[in-house]
């Protein structure tokens, strides 16, 4: 098992919503001297994420691009970072359907970028990938770190494109890398894409509820908190090469989400609009997360019933109509 260092770290993608809360967690140990977040600011990331963090003087922001090597490189040598954690992704399934080529470009060629620079000061280095490597899931089985790889969509192909490069930059130059396989999260500061948020703006609204297909699809959802905590367990103490799967046993159908949130707004049922389905689309995940608590001491902590609730009223504060 490894022992990395914590003490200067650049964080890729950290003004979006798992990044922002990785942010907090790693400012909170004493151990971390710097922390660079390096992100390009699009859609999902939101600088205002991280408005809390950046009043730390530890902490540091650069709006760019994980494709320019130069500013890569140079953020490295400047803070004589110690590891990159790479969590600059696009990650909405519709639009990877959408445009590919974008998601080739941030989440493929990206990542090749960054492991190039990790290479270049021989550093270690963390990919956030997903579950969505590994297809869908038939029920009863859970997924572990052995299963075929098999990715339904544009989204879940270079995701898993960019865990094989970063594998085969340890096999080939003998790069330090670990890789985070994670399930759904749920939180505060999640964008408005995602499926929990939108089911809250459309309910506040008594817009009609949107919900693709018969709405019987099964995620395993994580607090976000869990999911950074893993992370860092992750980077902090797995062993190079490998990956690990972070989740929490928690499926939900998509409707008994929708209509959970329904409850506790005091939204009526009849909300609930059921659309057509899209391309591709999984009808399950479950992964087996029993190798991160053995080799790394982690488990998904926060129960489902009062975390999600927490989150249901903090996401209703900031996305209440004016």
């Amino acid at each position: 098992m490894e022992v990395r260092s914590l003490k200067s770290i650049l964080l890729t993608g950290g003004a979006g919503f798992i990044g922002s809360t990785m942010a907090r967690h790693l400012l909170a140990r004493p151990e971390v001297q710097q922390l660079v977040v390096l992100d390009l600011l699009t859609y999902a990331g939101r600088r205002d994420n991280l408005i809390g963090p950046d009043q730390d003087p530890r902490f540091h922001f650069v709006k760019g691009d994980i494709n320019d090597l130069g500013l890569v490189t140079s953020l490295v040598e400047k803070f004589n970072c110690s590891g990159i954690m790479n969590l600059a992704a696009e990650s909405s399934v519709d639009r990877s359907i959408e445009k590919p080529a974008d998601f080739i470009s941030t989440n493929v060629a990206g990542t090749s970028v960054l492991l190039e620079a990790a290479r270049a000061a021989r550093i270690s280095f963390l990919q956030c990938s997903t579950d969505e490597v590994y297809g869908p899931t038939p029920f009863p089985k859970q997924f572990d770190e052995t299963a075929r790889i098999r990715p339904s969509s544009p989204y879940s192909a270079s995701k898993t494109s960019a865990d094989l490069m970063v594998q085969a930059a340890h096999t080939t130059y003998g790069q330090d890398v670990t890789i985070a396989r994670c399930t759904n999260t749920y939180g505060p500061r999640q964008h408005l894409e995602k499926f929990i948020p939108t089911i809250i703006h459309h309910a506040l609204r008594d817009l009609p509820v949107p919900i693709y297909g018969s709405g019987q699809q099964i995620r395993d959802w994580m607090h976000v908190d869990d999911c950074a905590k893993g992370l860092i367990a992750v980077f902090e103490k797995g062993f190079t090469r490998r990956a690990y799967n972070l989740g929490a046993k928690c499926e939900r159908t998509n409707l008994g989400i929708v209509r959970t949130i329904l409850k506790q707004l005091h939204k009526p049922e009849s909300l609930l609009t059921h659309v057509q389905d899209r391309p591709g689309h999984d009808t399950r995940y479950a992964i087996n997360p029993r190798l991160a608590l053995i080799e790394l001491d982690w488990r998904a902590r926060i129960p489902f019933r009062s975390g999600f609730e927490a989150v249901i009223r903090e996401l209703s504060q900031s996305l209440r109509p004016f």
